[in-house]
C-alpha cells in the first residue's frame, strides 16, 4: 500500500483459529515461519529476548533459527514499537516486505507518526495483538525471572493486575479490530491455546489467503471475552481519571506532581511521538551565560536548576497530546518514578474528546491540526453565532 493509497477495511465477523499442543507463542512463531517460507514477507520485526540477557530488544528478522529468540508479548516494552519502526523506514520505502508484530499502542503509535511523515508504511504490513500489558521496566530488571513468571499468569488470566504498569492497567484499546490501524489481528482471548486471525484490511484478508488460511470461525467467543475484559478496564479508566482530575484540579496539584523532575528528558527520548530532531529544550535557545543567571534570579529571588523544567512539560504535552496513545513509555523511563504517563493520558483524554479524534486508529484521519473546520470550537470562540447556527437548522 502506497502512503497515500487508502486501505478497505473488513468487517471483522469471521478468522481463522488455529490451535496448538505447544502454547500460544510456539503456533505464533510458527505462522511467521511459513509466511516468511513461502515468501509472503521478506523479514519480520517482532520483540526478542537478548541471548544471554533478560533484556529485550527488536529485531529484523529472516534467519528462521533465530525465533527461538523472539517472543511476541515479551513482560516488558523496552522500547516502543512504533519509535523502533520509524527508526529503520522513516528515511525512505523500503524494498523489502516487512510484517511488523506490535502492541496496540505501538501500532497506534506507528500510524501516528505515519501521518507526521516519520514512518514509510510502503511494504510494512502492521499485525496487532491482543495485549494483556507490560510489567514496570524497574520492577523487572530488579527481579526478572519472579516478574517473568508473575506476567506468565497475568497473560493466562488476563486480569488486570496490580504488577502490570498504571498505563497498562487502564488500557482500553488492549485489542485492535476497530479502525484502519492493523492490517491483521491476532485474537488470544479465550482459550490459552488457541490462536485466532482476525483480518481487519484487504490486505490482512490476502495474507490470509496466501497462507492458505479461509476466515470462516466464529469470532463470538473471542469477542464476549474481549467485551468483558472491556468493560472491567474501561471502569478502571473511569476511575483513574476521576482521581488524578481531583489530584490537579488546581495549579499547585500539577506542580506538585512534577516537583521531582530532574529535566532528564528520559519522557522525551522514549516517547514515540517525539520525533524532533533537535528539541528546543535541548538547544542553545535556552543555554545561558552565567551573567543571566544571575540576573535572573535577582529578579525572581531564587532560581530553581535545572531551568525550564515545567515549561518543558507544558511544551511536549502542548506539542504531543492529540497524538499521545497512552503506551505509558514516559512514565516507564522516569528515574524519579513521576506519573508522567498518567498526567499526558489523562490530558490527552479530554483534548482528544474536544476535537472527536482518537489517535492512530485510522490511517486516512488526517490530525486534527492539520484539518481545518471554519465552524469548529464556534462554542467556545463566538458562542452566539454558535447558537444562532442551531436555531437556522432546527428550522
Amino acid at each position: 500500500m502506497n502512503n497515500n493509497q487508502k486501505e478497505t477495511k473488513i468487517n471483522p465477523e469471521k478468522g481463522k483459529a488455529l490451535s496448538s499442543s505447544k502454547g500460544i507463542r510456539e503456533e505464533i512463531l510458527n505462522i511467521f515461519k511459513k509466511a516468511l517460507a513461502d515468501d509472503i514477507f521478506d523479514a519480520v520485526m517482532i520483540p526478542a529476548k537478548v541471548p544471554n540477557t533478560d533484556a529485550y530488544s527488536w529485531i529484523l528478522l529472516q534467519d528462521e533459527s533465530l525465533f527461538e529468540m523472539a517472543d511476541p508479548l515479551p513482560p516488558v516494552m523496552a522500547v516502543q514499537g512504533g519509535r523502533a519502526l520509524s527508526s529503520f523506514s522513516k528515511n525512505g520505502e523500503l524494498d523489502l516486505k516487512i510484517a511488523a508484530l506490535m502492541r496496540p499502542c505501538e501500532i497506534r503509535a506507528a500510524v501516528e507518526l505515519f501521518k507526521l511523515h516519520q514512518i514509510n508504511l510502503n511494504h510494512i504490513t502492521l499485525i496487532s495483538i491482543d495485549c494483556p500489558g507490560a510489567t514496570p521496566l524497574t520492577d523487572y530488571m530488579n527481579d526478572p525471572k519472579k516478574l517473568a513468571e508473575t506476567y506468565k499468569k497475568i497473560s493466562e488470566k488476563w486480569e488486570v493486575s496490580e504488577s502490570l504498569r498504571p498505563a497498562c492497567q487502564n488500557c482500553h484499546r488492549f485489542s485492535l479490530i476497530d479502525g484502519t490501524a492493523a492490517d491483521l489481528h491476532i485474537g488470544l482471548l479465550g482459550k490459552n491455546d488457541k490462536v485466532t486471525l482476525i483480518p481487519i484490511s484487504s490486505k490482512g484478508n490476502e495474507i490470509l489467503e496466501k497462507l492458505g488460511y479461509e476466515p470462516t470461525d466464529s469470532l463470538e467467543e473471542w469477542k464476549s471475552n474481549r467485551e468483558k475484559l472491556l468493560k472491567e478496564k474501561i471502569k478502571n479508566r473511569e476511575k483513574f481519571i476521576k482521581e488524578w482530575q481531583e489530584k490537579i484540579n488546581k495549579t499547585d496539584g500539577f506542580f506538585n506532581e512534577l516537583n521531582k523532575c530532574i529535566n532528564c528528558h528520559n519522557c522525551m527520548n522514549a516517547c514515540p511521538i517525539c520525533y524532533c530532531q533537535q528539541c528546543y529544550f535541548d538547544s542553545q535557545n535556552i543555554t545561558f551565560k552565567p551573567e543571566t543567571y544571575l540576573q535572573k534570579s535577582k529578579e525572581k529571588g531564587a532560581l530553581r536548576f535545572p531551568l525550564n523544567t515545567m515549561l518543558f512539560h507544558i511544551g511536549r504535552m502542548s506539542h504531543m497530546v492529540l497524538s499521545c496513545v497512552s503506551c505509558g513509555a514516559c512514565e516507564d523511563a522516569c528515574p524519579v518514578s513521576i506519573p508522567v504517563g498518567r498526567l499526558f493520558s489523562m490530558v490527552g483524554d479530554q483534548t482528544q474528546k474536544e476535537f472527536d479524534y482518537i489517535p492512530g486508529m485510522n490511517r486516512e484521519e488526517p490530525l486534527p491540526l492539520q484539518d481545518f473546520k471554519e465552524e469548529e470550537f464556534c462554542e467556545v470562540e463566538t458562542p452566539n453565532e454558535c447558537e444562532e447556527k442551531v436555531t437556522e437548522e432546527a428550522k
